[in-house]
């Protein structure tokens, strides 16, 4: 047997606390004393260690209390909510670090160069070089000749916000170009990034029909990957907020992946990369 004291010492619990985890009748002495001093035996600390593993995940004494009163009590499920929060609030500090990280390398580059004519014509040259027939086809369709695709191009390039914004995502206007040219570069190796994304497109649509938080959540970390390895960043935040922003807020984007993998889908993946980084979804 051990006072109230000891095991104080021992477990790193203060005197306050064990008394109050009797008092709420979370965890009872083994005995008392006819002083009324708490003693403690073996069974007693074993239960303690418990409600400490749980305490640990921040599971709350209210039901730390049905999981040791109950031993029907599913504590499964409970752990595997408590994993999904704890899951989340790591999310959260991941985006949290993530931005501080944008933060930091953009502090030199408070005025953003936009690309210089030489950047333009690189990577539209490029783009065109590696580009099939069947997609100059339908280029030519849309824009009339490939000259003027060409035009529209460097105009969207040489928009500032437009080279503000590559720049941000990839740190410098060395690698927003070197990016660019390295991601249309390799028709087979895009190919198969094209179809890593539908199988997790797949993966949402399963979580969005289960309502599995773990699925879709599993589902945007292996789309950051996936940008990572095809745009060539380091870091797929700053893109993947983007990507949520255009899926809950632009309609033609929306219509076009629902019908390819289901009603809602769109929202539901945009909101869930919201949820992955810890951000507000903008109303």
């Amino acid at each position: 047997m051990k006072t109230v004291k000891e095991v104080s010492e021992l477990t790193g619990i203060s005197i306050r606390t064990l008394r109050y985890y009797d008092e709420i009748s979370l965890l009872k002495p083994a005995k008392l004393t006819e002083a009324g001093y708490r003693l403690y035996d073996k069974k007693a600390l074993e239960k303690l260690r418990q409600i400490m593993f749980f305490r640990e995940l921040d599971i709350s004494l209210s039901d730390i209390r049905k999981i040791m009163d109950n031993p029907k009590f599913d504590k499964r499920e409970i752990l595997e909510t408590q994993k999904f929060l704890l899951e989340m609030k790591r999310n959260r500090l991941n985006g949290m670090i993530e931005l501080i990280s944008d933060v930091l390398k953009g502090e030199d580059k408070m005025n953003f160069e936009a690309f210089n004519n030489d950047d333009i014509q690189k990577i539209v040259n490029h783009s065109l070089e590696v580009m099939s027939e069947e997609d100059k086809k339908v280029i030519v369709e849309k824009y009339g000749d490939i000259d003027k695709f060409k035009e529209n191009v460097v105009e969207n390039l040489k928009d500032e916000k437009v080279g503000e914004h590559l720049i941000k995502i990839y740190g410098s206007k060395e690698k927003a170009v070197e990016a660019s040219l390295q991601a249309t570069g390799d028709r087979e190796e895009f190919s198969e990034q094209q179809n890593e994304i539908d199988i997790i497109y797949k993966q949402f649509a399963c979580a969005m029909e289960s309502s599995n938080e773990n699925i879709a959540m599993e589902a945007v970390a292996k789309l950051a990957e996936n940008y990572k390895s095809l745009f060539r960043m380091d870091n797929a935040r700053a893109l993947l907020l983007d990507v949520a922003k255009d899926y809950l807020n632009n309609s033609q984007m929306e219509e076009a992946t629902d019908r390819q993998y289901g009603m809602g889908i769109t929202k539901y993946i945009g909101s869930a990369i919201y949820r992955y980084y810890g951000v507000e979804e903008m109303k």
